[in-house]
């Protein structure tokens, strides 16, 4: 019979639904957010009554309706100001991205509103509209897998609401974040950065979108929990988003079919937990009474669908095969009219383990097929988005950003320079005309003064020659440094736009040559980065914290296993019988780990085994990384540590190797008053082993 992960399931399901949340909160924040920032001092008196008519449309299921009366309505304007413009590609915008789902039309609706943005004059009405601009096109490039510019946008905007102290940009942003972290398994990460958000959401004009955005942000913070395996903590806030809705119902009669909507996603969720504590009697009433309030028409179907394929699958555990069928007929019934990649997926799943039970194993395995297809895709869009490295990402962002800071800051001390050059000019010609008069009424003592002057003369030339030494090695490290920061940005926009048309249409051969360059330029980038981390003449101090071995080793597999299994490689790990904390540096001893895995996974054959153990001594914790590649020969072993050593080889697939890992985890190490080693057979592979004291 056919295994499913539980894990897996509740994941996707979370997925979908926290994804119809955002859609629907989006669409509440767009119209508060405009009808808060924009009537106060930017629209039109004619185009007042216009947006106020579009947003109803647009609150309803009669959005096609909607966009008709907005164009027809502005060509009647007969002079629309910036912000009229902007709002109306902004309906557009909205229209394409969250109702329609072409990406592509949107994404030229959002570069018009950030084109109409720049051309504000009010401070204030300028901040708002670029973040809200920005923020849309980095939604439209995320959806089309364009990550590396949908974080650009993201950070760009967050830049310019944090530094005008504007909470509500700041608030989308952490929870963009969230959805991204969630969506990369990051889920403790992902609840702080939407408690962040929910804690930054500033008021607008429109109550109902406050409280909407409220309810949901709970909800999300409880999906975060629950995937973070804190069933307790998830509970409690998807009883507080319950309440929250509950509380609230009252002061909104006008929207009762929205409040309802989210009460059954909230029900829905909290299920979910109670399915994963055992709870499958509450769990039931709770799946049910969420069918039956998104089930309704023009409430949200695509979430009954997946609330559906829960209570399925606690029939299918249960072994009620007649409701289980029954169900997922009903189901494959409203696939016809409401589609669902997720759903169509496990509906598939349920009904290849029901064929199975009943002994059909010819329908069993078509229905399998099935499901195998759509998860295998689901999966290369997930890889995409992990591969993008979001953290990395916002990083350089950052750093460029300080960097172009730096220039500006440059050229006024270049002015500065300038003004001492001269300075240092002017005091060596008093000088020099003053050691002339003082030479003429000296000569009495003429040779004496020759004889000093010599040697005075000989002092100055080795202490110039010393501080040009000095000096040339200073300049040779920042020009390296100031080259490879030059060189990344170009190189990295090269291995982005590879990696985009590759997946175009060519011939195999101009596919061949794309990424070909894709590779090259993605080594390159990679040499960059160590040459930068080598040159770097500051000393930082070592921050350190106490660190969880046991789940240190965990997560560097985790983000390397598929760097193994390119290679058909498996990583196996030991780690300590009782988890120990040390006191280091996460970030650097992460780096470690992940460099000596990285070098066993690149010297090592296909379909090889690398163990890692961790083991506990009396003062130090000992981690070793054997594999069983193609070992370190006598003549090398003692360059291996060595900066740009000559001991760098190919991997077994022809991976380059710069030769500066090793001596960087020396370092890193030796910092942390630990030691690194090896033992190396010729082709039977290499052991390296790290030891770090406990405290």
């Amino acid at each position: 019979m056919v295994k499913t992960n539980p894990l897996l399931y509740h994941l996707k399901n979370a997925v979908d639904g926290l994804i119809q949340s955002f859609f629907i909160v989006f669409l509440l924040l767009f119209v508060s957010c405009s009808r808060d920032k924009i009537t106060k001092e930017g629209y039109s008196e004619a185009f007042k009554p216009v947006f106020a008519k579009v947003t109803i449309f647009f609150g309803t299921d009669e959005v096609d309706e909607g966009l008709r009366y907005l164009d027809s309505a502005v060509s009647n304007i007969s002079d629309p100001n910036i912000d009229d413009k902007f709002r109306t590609y902004g309906f557009h915008y909205a229209y394409w991205h969250k109702f329609k789902g072409d990406n592509k039309k949107a994404l030229l609706y959002a570069d018009s509103m950030l084109m109409f943005a720049n051309e504000g004059i009010h401070q204030k009405k300028y901040v708002s509209n670029v973040v809200e601009a920005n923020m849309a096109l980095g939604d439209a490039y995320f959806d089309l897998q364009q990550y590396d510019k949908a974080y650009q946008h993201y950070f760009e905007g967050y830049q310019l609401g944090k530094n005008n102290l504007d909470n509500r940009a700041i608030s989308d942003y952490n929870y963009r974040m969230g959805m991204i972290s969630y969506k990369m398994g990051h889920f403790k990460l992902a609840a702080n950065y939407f408690k962040e958000s929910y804690r930054l959401s500033a008021p607008t004009e429109n109550a109902f979108a406050d409280f909407y955005r409220k309810q949901e942000v709970l909800d999300d913070i409880a999906l975060s929990f629950k995937h973070n395996n804190e069933p307790d903590s998830a509970i409690t806030y998807f009883d507080k988003a319950i309440g929250f809705i509950n509380h609230n119902t009252s002061a909104f009669k006008d929207q009762f079919k929205m409040i309802e909507v989210a009460l059954g996603v909230a029900y829905g969720n909290k299920a979910e937990v109670l399915i994963l504590k055992g709870d499958d009697q509450q769990a039931v009433a709770l799946l049910k009474k969420s069918i039956d309030i998104n089930l309704q028409k023009g409430n949200d179907n695509s979430d009954a669908e997946l609330t559906e394929i829960k209570l399925a699958q606690i029939y299918y555990n249960h072994n009620q095969n007649d409701l289980l069928i029954n169900l997922l007929n009903d189901v494959h019934f409203q696939l016809d009219s409401v589609n669902n990649e997720d759903v169509k997926a496990d509906w598939n799943r349920l009904m290849s383990d029901y064929w199975f039970r009943k002994g059909d194993f010819k329908k069993s395995t078509d229905y399998l097929q099935t499901y195998i297809e759509i998860k295998d895709s689901a999966a290369q869009k997930l890889n995409l988005l992990k591969e993008s490295n979001v953290n990395e990402q916002l990083d350089n962002f950052e750093k460029q950003y300080q960097i172009d800071g730096l220039k500006n800051n440059n050229k006024i001390e270049l002015i500065y320079l300038y003004v001492a050059v001269v300075c240092a000019i002017m005091a060596v010609i008093i000088v020099f005309l003053i050691y002339r008069n003082w030479k003429r009424s000296r000569k009495d003592v003429e040779i004496v003064n020759d004889l000093n002057k010599q040697i005075s003369l000989q002092k100055i030339n080795l202490e110039k020659t010393l501080e040009k030494l000095e000096n040339n090695g200073l300049e040779k490290d920042r020009i390296l440094r100031t080259v490879t920061h030059d060189l990344r940005n170009p190189i990295g926009g090269i291995a982005a736009l590879t990696r985009s048309m590759a997946e175009d249409d060519y011939t195999e051969d101009q596919k061949e040559l794309i990424n070909l360059i894709h590779e090259t330029s993605q080594n390159s980038l990679e040499l960059i980065n160590e040459i930068l981390d080598v040159t770097n003449d500051e000393s930082p101090v070592l921050t350190k914290e106490l660190v969880d071995i046991n789940a240190l080793l965990a997560h560097s597999i985790e983000l390397l296993k598929f760097k193994a299994a390119e290679k058909d490689q498996e990583i196996k790990l030991n780690l300590l019988p009782v988890s120990v904390k040390i006191l280091a540096n996460r970030e650097k001893i992460w780096r470690v780990i992940s460099n000596l895995i990285s070098n066993a996974i690149k010297f090592s054959p296909d379909d090889a085994s690398i163990f890692v153990e961790a083991t506990e001594l009396e003062n130090e914790i000992e981690i070793s990384v054997k594999d069983n590649g193609i070992g370190i020969p006598d003549k090398l072993r003692h360059k291996v540590f060595n900066m740009f050593t000559e001991a760098k080889r190919p991997g077994t697939a022809g991976e380059k190797s710069f030769g500066l890992g090793l001596s960087i985890s020396k370092q890193i190490i030796e910092n942390h008053n630990g030691k690194i080693w090896f033992e190396s057979s010729d082709e039977k592979g290499t052991i390296f082993y790290i030891r770090l004291p406990k405290k």
